[in-house]
């Protein structure tokens, strides 16, 4: 396939203030395409913007976006066509994952949880989808996770939400097949970022990544163009594409691996939800 330049893009980044949200926006502006930056931590996204402007001459626009509301794509496609910002790709990557037990879990953060992580990764999609698809010389990148491809007690809605992601995203590289726009899915494992932090004082044991390395293996992944989705780490690919057999008895599996604590009955709350912007 052709060599993706970015020097004449403009690409938007959710979640872009801190983790594989902010790795992206680095990696792409050394790449040379503007960006839009989203995210609900404006004086971060500022922060960020001052110095990828200094450092590789690109344009950056910040945008402070609620995504756990409904209808932000449309919002966001609005407020772009209102400034004349045109825009080749996306990375959807704001989310985050509720941790516990889930009859105990907050229904309104549960909503908020399912607004971020899929309501609006779809409604964003759907917004940019056509001018992605003409400009043909863009990405699209939507972050999903390991337990995309296996129930996660625990985690019982994040990881659903993530294996929503992964379908979606494998469906729209088959639809985007010829017109140039490189569709991929990125799942991430254990990663360096608020993401595990935030999680009950970053109880989950194993072989963390850099939010950099994660970002490393996703542009290779578009850059060859080969593969709908991508999982970040030789040990995370074997995981995921091991026989899908017996569900619930490779939910229990995962699900030992993923954490080495035993989960405790308290409800969450904001202090144990993992956040990653734009709803920290």
């Amino acid at each position: 396939m052709t060599a993706l330049d970015f020097s004449h893009q403009t690409t938007i980044v959710t979640g872009a203030s801190s983790g594989i949200g902010e790795a992206f926006a680095r990696e792409l502006a050394r790449r040379r395409s503007d960006l839009i930056l989203v995210a609900r931590r404006q004086g971060r996204l500022q922060t960020l913007a001052s110095e990828l402007e200094a450092s590789h001459g690109v344009r950056v626009t910040v945008i402070s976006l609620d995504l756990s509301v409904p209808g932000a794509g449309r919002a966001l496609a609005a407020n772009l066509a209102e400034r004349g910002i045109p825009v080749t790709g996306l990375v959807n990557n704001a989310g985050f994952g509720t941790d516990g037990p889930f009859h105990e879990e907050d229904p309104q953060l549960l909503a908020d949880e399912i607004n971020v992580d899929v309501a609006n990764l779809v409604d964003i999609t759907r917004a940019f989808i056509d001018p992605l698809r003409s400009a043909g010389i863009g990405i699209l990148v939507n972050v999903a996770s390991l337990v995309a491809y296996t129930p996660s007690p625990g985690m019982a809605v994040y990881s659903a939400c993530k294996a929503f992601v992964l379908s979606f995203t494998e469906a729209l590289w088959v639809e985007s097949r010829g017109t140039g726009l490189r569709v991929l899915s990125l799942a991430p494992g254990l990663t360096r970022t608020e993401f595990f932090d935030d999680l009950d004082g970053g109880a989950y044991h194993g072989n963390y990544q850099t939010p950099e390395q994660v970002v490393h293996i996703a542009m290779r992944a578009l850059e060859s163009g080969r593969r709908p989705s991508v999982q970040s780490g030789r040990l995370n690919a074997l995981a995921a594409t091991l026989p899908r057999f017996l569900t619930r008895t490779r939910a229990v599996i995962v699900s030992g691996a993923f954490s080495a604590r035993s989960r405790t009955s308290a409800a969450p709350d904001r202090s144990r939800v993992s956040q990653v912007t734009p709803t920290s």
